[in-house]
């Protein structure tokens, strides 16, 4: 037992009774009665969760989200007051926009300054960090936020809190607590756990079951779009089994998990910031879209105007989304899991034209045949250069059943989706938002939840300088979370560049080939790992070390120690510079 029961005390029990197994920690002047109460923990051999020290809040909510992905457990971060809050930065809007329950606590600067109570101002610091609405910089982005005002009922709100996060759609939710309250010595709360379990997930009406059943059924080109349905494994297997049965084509689009087997031949490809008509989802007749916040860009991309289309999702109105709507015939509120078992049973009931349905599924097959042939066209060797599609093909070459891919690859995201080839449930996931930076925390927190997987982190030069790399490495090693990292480096931020020609193909900015979003000259980003963290360090610049590369970071990894390698594409800078020579007739005859 603790020699003295405080709400800190408390506040940690709860986490602990709540299934909590990690506290990603940036800790600061606010914590001084949880300090006290984790180490008579630690010192007594009373269970609370793991803290893990984070010296870059933005790192500590990656991994806590990267953890709850793979695991869909919510776990908590410590922030430091309103500062700590403000550097929890992107990684509060990955966790709010890719649906994913985590606690953040932060701390509050003390309400007293004379001592009246334990806890009372004693540093300079308390006045500067003492702000209006602590709660209002994250309130955009959380699911509930409160402030613990008493010991007394400290357990209820971490409990209700967590309620809320794990109830569809998911998301953060932030409590604050001032130093003195944290202090506060109180009677031993107990509480029911059983009592705060998530709302159960919902179904489809047994009307609209019926209605998108007979418009499946009936239709001649049907088509299912999902994004991020393969949250849960199960809905998956579901998904699977609807399309087989009716012989329809799946598209996944800026998906962030598995959502359907890429080498399954219903699999029709991947949409991203697509700038031409898809040609299934042009000729579709009823297209089910599952679990999918953006399923088509349609400026340039949609179905035709006499297309049915319905639409099932946890979130269905996007109330956080200022702008969104798609022309559905009918929206449900619904667990993608829980429908697909609704529609798949009332599919065993009714009768089903045979014929159409075999007919349909030599069609597409025959369409996914000639589209993955494409695709591996694509990743042919050069001698002269490094692509993006060799690149993950020889990822591939490594990957087996026991890897999870972290995928931020940003202007190459629909690459790698294309090219690794991810057909197992979990295989593979991406933050479902675009807060860049994400990766590196996302990575120790997936090796936390699944220590016995290979971890492969799939990133952009960009992205990894956004992910604090020497906070993610001390980490790493600290923690003994080693994973692979591979770098998409075109020494440059190429995302802003493509964004800039989708707006202006022909403008001054090709012309002159001036963007601002090179790194020229290139840092030597896996050093910064080998620094930071004892990481193996790689720079790859020609095709024929990539092999070897990949293989001995592999080898790092599975000896415990995380590896980066610092992989060269063609630069940003370069791909404008051959572009303009090969327009002024200035390449030698025969290159390109």
């Amino acid at each position: 037992m603790f020699s003295k029961y405080t709400t800190s005390t408390a506040f940690l029990e709860a986490l602990q009774e709540a299934g909590v197994s990690y506290i990603f920690s940036n800790l600061g002047s606010d914590h001084p009665a949880i300090i006290e109460s984790l180490a008579e923990a630690r010192q007594k051999g009373i269970a609370l969760p793991e803290v893990i020290i984070c010296p870059h809040e933005m790192v500590a909510l990656s991994a806590a989200n990267g953890f709850a992905q793979i695991t869909g457990k919510p776990q908590a971060v410590l922030v430091h007051v309103e500062c700590g809050t403000q550097n929890l930065g992107g990684a509060i809007h990955n966790a709010a926009k890719g649906r994913v329950p985590v606690l953040i606590f932060a701390g509050a600067s003390p309400f007293t300054q004379e001592g009246e109570t334990l806890g009372s101002r004693n540093e300079f610091i308390h006045w500067i960090q003492d702000v209006f609405d602590q709660r209002g910089i994250v309130r955009g982005y959380v699911k509930y936020d409160n402030e613990i005002r008493s010991g007394k009922n400290v357990k209820q709100l971490v409990h209700r809190a967590l309620q809320i996060a794990q109830s569809d759609p998911k998301g953060p939710v932030y409590l604050v607590g001032p130093r003195e309250v944290m202090e506060e010595e109180i009677e031993r709360v107990i509480i029911t756990p059983e009592l705060w379990e998530p709302i159960q997930p919902s179904a489809l009406p047994s009307k609209g079951v019926k209605e998108i059943v007979s418009n499946l059924v009936n239709a001649r080109n049907p088509l299912i779009v999902t994004s991020y349905l393969g949250r849960n494994p199960d809905a998956v297997k579901e998904l699977v089994r609807l399309s087989e049965r009716l012989s329809i084509p799946v598209i996944e689009s800026v998906p962030n998990y598995m959502n359907f087997p890429s080498n399954h031949p219903m699999h029709c490809g991947y949409l991203w910031n697509s700038q031409e008509q898809n040609e299934l989802l042009s000729k579709a007749d009823v297209v089910l879209v599952l679990d999918s916040d953006v399923p088509w860009i349609p400026l340039k991309n949609k179905p035709s105007e006499n297309c049915q289309i319905y639409y099932i999702d946890i979130d269905p109105l996007k109330e956080q989304m200022p702008l969104w709507y798609i022309p559905s015939k009918h929206f449900f509120r619904a667990d993608s899991y829980t429908a697909l078992q609704q529609l798949n049973e009332l599919l065993e009931q009714i009768y089903i034209h045979e014929d159409v349905v075999h007919n349909r599924w030599g069609i597409i097959e025959k369409f996914h045949n000639e589209q993955r042939e494409e695709w591996m066209k694509q990743e042919q060797y050069r001698e002269d250069v490094i692509t993006p599609e060799y690149l993950t093909a020889c990822v591939r070459e490594i990957v087996n059943e026991d890897t999870i891919i972290v995928n931020e690859g940003i202007s190459n995201y629909e690459t790698i989706y294309r090219h690794i080839q991810a057909s197992r449930p979990g295989s593979i996931i991406g933050s479902g938002a675009g807060s860049l930076g994400w990766n590196g925390g996302a990575s120790i927190g997936v090796k936390l939840a699944a220590p016995d997987k290979m971890v492969i982190n799939l990133i952009g030069d960009g992205c990894y300088l956004f992910s604090v790399p020497s906070t993610v490495h001390w980490m790493a090693r600290r923690y003994k979370t080693p994973f692979l990292t591979v770098i998409y480096n075109n020494r440059g931020w190429k995302s802003p560049k493509l964004s800039t020609l989708g707006v202006h193909p022909n403008g001054v900015a090709k012309e002159i080939n001036e963007f601002w979003v090179d790194f020229e000259p290139p840092a030597d980003l896996a050093k910064i790992a080998e620094a930071a963290g004892g990481a193996y360090a790689q720079t790859v610049k020609k095709p024929e070390e990539l092999k070897e590369a990949l293989q001995n970071g592999l080898k790092a990894v599975k000896e415990g120690r995380s590896a980066v390698l610092d992989v060269y594409l063609p630069s940003i800078k370069s791909e404008g510079e051959r572009s303009l020579l090969k327009k002024d007739n200035l390449l030698p005859k025969g290159a390109s």
